[in-house]
């Protein structure tokens, strides 16, 4: 009887013990680790606390794949507590601020010291460390951060982890609750562009192609005095790298309009750029639309009929020397205009040359009844003239456009209704359209732009015919921005081909490259930055191919 009433109190302690552990709820934060930001959090920490509780120590480790000589620092932040009023939209959330900043000039690169407090920093870390704290924690919701900074010579197309492995409140160890049921593995980012970088205020519209010499040129929207769509104060940048997305060049202008007709610059904006490499000659040429004296409103609204200046004027700017300098621009509205239309322009990205020497831009216009379509434009005579066809379907706006088959067109459209991509096909550059099998039904979007990019079996490493597709993998929100891979032509984009590098909300638009036969790179609008470039082994989206 004795040895039962004995066993029966140790089972009471038991469960009062478990009862009693206190729970941290853990979530990675699956953003790419921005190679020239000194904090990037990589962990959120949430911890229910009751009247005296303390947090003792935090250990970490990292994976075996990860090379620590590309860590200079890991540190541990305090981000304080939650309100007590809180949206009930905002579910439940891992962090009551954001730590450090995309869009806020001079504080992209930094942890933001007036919303954390630096509780502890190991540099040179080893494969496990530990964070050690007596740190008192205010009853309610308490958040704490990891924050990991790189070296800027790791190497983009590392991949690393890190586990968060015990932690001790009260002197005991608590239970840990994962927000993510798999475990992320970390890639790397350079920010070619943030906000503030030369005094600009956004950067918006990513294009990227790689030249015949091998450099990667992204062009961009340059926003000077704020985020808006055209009209505004916009002119086209230019970033260069010469080895693969490590580095990048100081901005170069390929297009800017200034104060021409005598409007102010903030009237002659010029915007939406896409860039395209003559793979026969090697000259790059920016597409992109100028608008003038629309009295700041925006250009999709108030561009007119017509082909004055009262419409927006569709403008073409080349270089022969690898994107370091570039002709004045030329105007080729009158060559592909209907006066009818209120508006034509570019689909933002990248064009393609065919395999017939044939350029090739998407577009998208308004038309006489103020409907948009997506279609194409293109070139026979290496962009001395151009001409348009017909679209396939209303409602579409920026697309792009892949060459699939030997003189077979896909143009893949952002969809007005929402929910999933259009997806045409033609044969004769735009006369005559085809439904694909996949449209409005294998990619998902929340209307958004998106990339597209065919690669050959004989230019990559596995050897196969690849489709390539990037956008937010959503259909709510600019977020979870996602490469996928199709084998079959655009039919299917298998779950097993594909690979989410930034899970956080952004403007979402992107851009897709190869850099070389066994790497793709992407140039997109970021939650981490304005202009995010990341390099991404090919293996690693198709790592199931046999």
């Amino acid at each position: 009887m004795k040895r039962f009433i004995l066993s029966f109190f140790f089972f009471i302690a038991t469960l009062y013990s478990l009862q009693a552990t206190d729970t941290v709820q853990v979530k990675q934060n699956r953003v790419p680790v921005m190679l020239e930001r000194s904090d990037n959090a990589v962990y959120f920490l949430r911890m229910k606390a009751e009247e005296g509780k303390r947090l003792h120590e935090i250990s970490l480790s990292f994976g075996e794949e990860t090379n620590l000589q590309d860590i200079v620092a890991v540190r541990l932040y305090y981000g304080g507590t939650e309100a007590i009023q809180v949206s009930s939209r905002s579910g439940e959330r891992y962090a009551p601020n954001a730590y450090i900043h995309r869009d806020k000039p001079g504080q992209t690169r930094d942890a933001n010291l007036t919303y954390s407090v630096l509780c502890g920093e190991v540099l040179q870390p080893g494969r496990k460390l530990t964070f050690k704290t007596d740190k008192a924690l205010t009853p309610g919701i308490n958040y704490f951060w990891v924050s990991v900074q790189m070296k800027p010579t790791a190497s983009l197309t590392n991949k690393w982890s890190l586990a968060v492995d015990k932690v001790w409140m009260d002197k005991q160890p608590a239970t840990l609750a994962y927000a993510d049921q798999e475990p992320y593995l970390f890639r790397m980012g350079v920010g070619v562009r943030h906000a503030g970088d030369d005094g600009v205020a956004a950067y918006r519209i990513p294009g990227i192609v790689t030249t015949l010499k091998g450099s990667l040129v992204g062009v961009y929207d340059v926003r000077y005095n704020n985020s808006a769509d055209l009209q505004e104060c916009v002119d086209i940048g230019v970033s260069r790298s010469t080895d693969k997305g490590q580095t990048w060049e100081p901005m170069r202008i390929a297009m800017s309009f200034g104060e021409t007709g005598g409007f102010p610059r903030s009237q002659n904006g010029v915007g939406d750029p896409a860039i395209l490499v003559d793979r026969l000659t090697g000259r790059l040429w920016v597409i992109a639309a100028w608008t003038q004296g629309m009295g700041n409103g925006r250009a999709w609204f108030n561009s007119q009929q017509g082909m004055d200046h009262k419409t927006a004027q569709l403008m073409l700017a080349y270089s022969d020397d690898d994107g370091q300098t570039w002709s004045k621009p030329i105007n080729i509205t009158e060559q592909v205009k209907d006066p009818s239309w209120y508006f034509l322009l570019q689909g933002p990205g990248m064009g393609i040359t065919m395999q017939d020497g044939t350029l090739v831009f998407a577009a998208q216009y308004i038309n006489a009844e103020r409907l948009p379509s997506a279609c194409l434009i293109y070139s026979k005579d290496r962009g001395k003239t151009w001409h348009l066809h017909t679209a396939p379907r209303l409602d579409t706006t920026e697309a792009q456009v892949a060459e699939t088959e030997p003189g077979v067109l896909m143009l893949n459209m952002r969809d007005n209704r929402g929910g999933s991509r259009a997806v045409y096909t033609t044969k004769d550059l735009g006369m005559t359209w085809e439904q694909h099998p996949s449209s409005r039904n294998v990619l998902r979007e929340p209307v958004c732009m998106a990339s597209l990019i065919q690669i050959p079996a004989k230019e990559n490493i596995l050897g196969k015919d690849i489709l390539l597709f990037s956008n937010p993998d959503t259909v709510k929100g600019r977020n979870h921005i996602t490469i996928k891979a199709s084998l079959d032509g655009g039919l299917t984009f298998p779950q097993a081909y594909q690979v989410m590098i930034d899970e956080a909300d952004g403007w979402g638009y992107s851009c897709l490259t190869m850099i070389d036969r066994e790497t793709v790179g992407i140039l997109y609008e970021g939650s981490t930055a304005h202009m995010v470039f990341q390099a991404i082994p090919l293996k690693d989206i198709l790592n199931r191919v046999p």
